[in-house]
């Protein structure tokens, strides 16, 4: 797990990484200007170098991150392949705006509990794939042994599941209410108002338990997908009306003057050189 020092950091290159790739300034100047802009005494740096010599080999910043597997989570190796991927829609902004609130949130005083709903949120409203989402957060550092197992369990029960089910028979409520079994101990990994929420939630929409967990448990908000830019195609479209009007408005000036020379429309049978002979 890294210092707190290293995951402000961290929050500092993402978000510079985003803001200045959307002014259409090069990566390598990019990676270079942040570079020399963070903190000397932490190891950011060094994995940036590293970052920048391994882009101009693979064309991406994924394979990197995962050889760095000691400095960055594979959740975060995870949604950056997700957003390089070709074949994918995810837009890599949201992927750093993601990497971003993450190490924020690490910074502060992060739960288990609000660090797995964000990821498992972020995987949710972005339609990542969930099988290698879920086993990269399991794989997190963060996580201690019994929270890494249940992370495997909703990998394999997700969409079979409800999800408010599963937070549920492993909240403090659901052990207040139906008592824990000897023969089959489970461990408690939520609170008692977590797993109230998770009950209000049942047969509902996932979106709405993620709404109330994320206002309870105060972890960051998850970024929303960005709509498509369409303002040039609406562009296109208007120029092209007004060459069609500009078009009328011509043939209407002709017919006021006089009448609309139709021939000039249509072409020659023969070419000027070829022209018959009087």
């Amino acid at each position: 797990m890294l210092a707190r020092e290293e995951l402000v950091e961290q929050a500092y290159f993402f978000k510079a990484l985003l803001e200045r790739t959307d002014e259409g300034i090069p990566i390598q100047e990019v990676l270079s200007g942040i570079q020399e802009e963070v903190l000397a005494t932490t190891d950011l740096p060094k994995a940036i170098e590293f970052m920048a010599s391994e882009l101009q080999i693979y064309g991406g910043f994924a394979p990197a991150m995962a050889r760095l597997s000691h400095y960055f989570t594979p959740f975060q190796t995870f949604v950056v392949a997700e957003a390089e991927d070709e074949q994918g829609s995810f837009d890599i902004k949201t992927g750093l705006e993601i990497l971003r609130r993450d190490a924020e949130y690490r910074a502060v005083e992060p739960s288990p509990q609000g660090v797995f709903l964000y990821q498992f949120e972020s995987i949710c409203r972005n339609r990542l794939r969930y099988d290698p989402g879920l086993t990269a957060a399991a794989e997190d550092p963060f996580f201690p042994l019994p929270w890494r197992d249940w992370i495997l369990t909703v990998r394999r029960q997700v969409g079979l599941v409800d999800v408010a089910d599963l937070i549920y028979v492993r909240s403090e409520y659901y052990k207040t209410r139906h008592g824990n079994g000897e023969n089959e101990p489970i461990a408690v990994l939520f609170s008692e108002k977590e797993g109230r929420i998770a009950l209000a939630n049942r047969m509902k929409d996932p979106l709405l338990l993620f709404a109330a967990l994320q206002r309870q448990l105060g972890y960051p908000e998850v970024p929303r997908p960005r709509p498509a830019d369409k303002s040039h195609e609406v562009l296109d479209r208007i120029t092209r009306r007004m060459e069609r009007l500009e078009q009328r408005m011509k043939l209407a000036e002709e017919e006021a003057k006089g009448g609309i020379k139709i021939e000039r429309y249509f072409a020659s049978p023969n070419p000027p050189d070829e022209q018959p002979m009087a």
